[in-house]
């Protein structure tokens, strides 16, 4: 056996359906899609959850719990994540994003996971009591910048 008398195993290959080509090729006249009705129209068919009409699952289920609509999501740095800049840098949200530490422009919120050794002034728009304290303590200082704006 060698790469000469390789083929292709009987049915693996069928031909292509081309539809709408005339009466003689079997797929001629409505296309294959019957007479009339929701699918033999342009954009026709159902959306997967669609129920025949009946009332639909995710309409039957009950609902329940509180959603605030006012919440706000932050985006979590650790205080180890600082270690790339240098001493008496000024670490703000636009910064973050230019480096690649967060992502967008979603509120930030700085923990103390780590160890910080070098003074930074690191603004956010939240600190944990934890990271404040290590900043703090590592000579640096913490400035919260407003949300709004």
């Amino acid at each position: 056996m060698d790469l000469s008398t390789l083929k292709k195993p009987e049915g693996m290959t069928t031909k292509r359906k081309r539809i709408g080509r005339g009466t003689g090729s079997g797929f001629g006249k409505t296309a294959g899609k019957g007479h009339k009705g929701h699918n033999a129209r342009s954009g026709g068919g159902v959306k997967p959850d669609f129920e025949g009409g009946q009332m639909p699952l995710k309409r039957r289920m009950p609902k329940f719990g509180f959603v605030n609509t006012n919440r706000i999501s932050y985006q979590v740095v650790n205080i180890k994540a600082f270690s790339i800049f240098a001493d008496n840098e000024e670490v703000s949200p636009e910064k973050m994003v230019e480096i690649g530490i967060i992502k967008g422009n979603r509120p930030v919120v700085v923990l103390g996971n780590g160890e910080l050794t070098k003074k930074l002034i690191v603004r956010a728009h939240r600190f944990s009591e934890a990271a404040r304290k290590k900043i703090e303590s590592a000579g640096g200082k913490t400035e919260v910048v407003s949300l709004v704006g």
